[in-house]
């Protein structure tokens, strides 16, 4: 299966003049670069005000600039907003120990939480993300004030599902899963709806929205590791939702009425014991469709909770 494919459905300079060393306490609103415990140097940006929250991006393989430049930046008039690209993504350095695990990827961000100097953080994901920042916060829930999930997967196969679906719907195709091969009929659709051009009807009904995505997109480094060696790693296609009954802290789950790359319902999934779930009219980039709300909500989570 084509690897942009698979990366079109998960998602989400010119000058990369960023210092090589990291200091405490950054610049706001200079771009660094984290290094993690393993070496690894992570591209990190911190902006505006208000308590502390880590973004963690989708693709696989992605970056965080298309999310903090279509409209995710509005966030920083009440949060202080941490971007990072994941290792191996984006302007992020190649894992320096080829180690691009569930657990490493908690690390990184528990080690940038920790140069940061902040006891606890809130912790936002979006997409592919999703499986990342749930394990953190399984893992160390007590660094949490919450954990904000936007149009997450916690369960790739589940998501797959649901796109083949709804590619057949566009299509009038007749594509099915078969003996458990799933990438083989989402590559299959994919293939299908990039031929029609109805791809971006899994992110966004709006073609011009994904032709803004697409520009930001087109200015990201090559591929830097992660995305091509996630999709040959068995754990990342675990059911991650089994997680969720164990996770105790404040979870605000943001889900978009018409995400058709995650799945409407997918979020029906989660057991989180302390939930709220705000249902929000748009697609996988919801916090650029309908941006007043998608803020409105995660104010009104951060307010309570901070």
């Amino acid at each position: 299966m084509k690897k942009t494919h698979l990366s079109a459905v998960f998602i989400l300079l010119a000058h990369l003049l960023f210092a090589q060393t990291l200091s405490q306490k950054p610049d706001p609103a200079a771009p660094y670069y984290t290094e993690t415990s393993d070496g690894t140097k992570l591209f990190t940006k911190v902006s505006g005000s208000g308590d502390l929250c880590i973004y963690v991006h989708g693709g696989p393989g992605m970056w965080s600039d298309s999310f903090e430049n279509m409209k995710g930046k509005n966030l920083e008039s009440r949060l202080k907003m941490v971007y990072y690209d994941q290792r191996g993504s984006g302007r992020s350095l190649a894992s320096v120990t080829n180690d691009y695990s569930v657990n490493r990827m908690v690390e990184d961000i528990e080690d940038i939480r920790k140069q940061l100097g902040s006891k606890k953080v809130y912790l936002m994901a979006h997409s592919f993300g999703g499986i990342i920042a749930a394990s953190y916060a399984a893992k160390y829930g007590s660094h949490l004030k919450g954990l904000i999930l936007v149009n997450s997967t916690l369960y790739l196969n589940d998501s797959v599902i649901g796109q083949v679906a709804y590619a057949n719907q566009l299509t009038g195709s007749h594509i099915e899963i078969k003996d458990g091969q799933f990438m083989a009929a989402l590559s299959e659709a994919m293939g299908l709806l990039n031929e029609k051009v109805l791809m971006y009807k899994l992110l966004t009904d709006s073609p011009q929205n994904m032709d803004i995505l697409n520009k930001i997109d087109e200015k990201r480094p090559d591929e830097n590791g992660f995305r091509n060696t996630v999709w040959s790693m068995d754990e990342y296609y675990g059911d991650f939702t089994k997680l969720t009954p164990g996770i105790k802290v404040p979870v605000l789950v943001i889900t978009g009425t018409q995400d058709h790359a995650v799945g409407p319902d997918h979020y029906k999934l989660f057991r989180f014991p302390n939930q709220r779930v705000a249902k929000i009219n748009g697609g996988h980039l919801l916090y650029y469709e309908n941006n007043d709300e998608f803020l409105k909500t995660v104010f009104s989570f951060t307010r309570k909770k901070g």
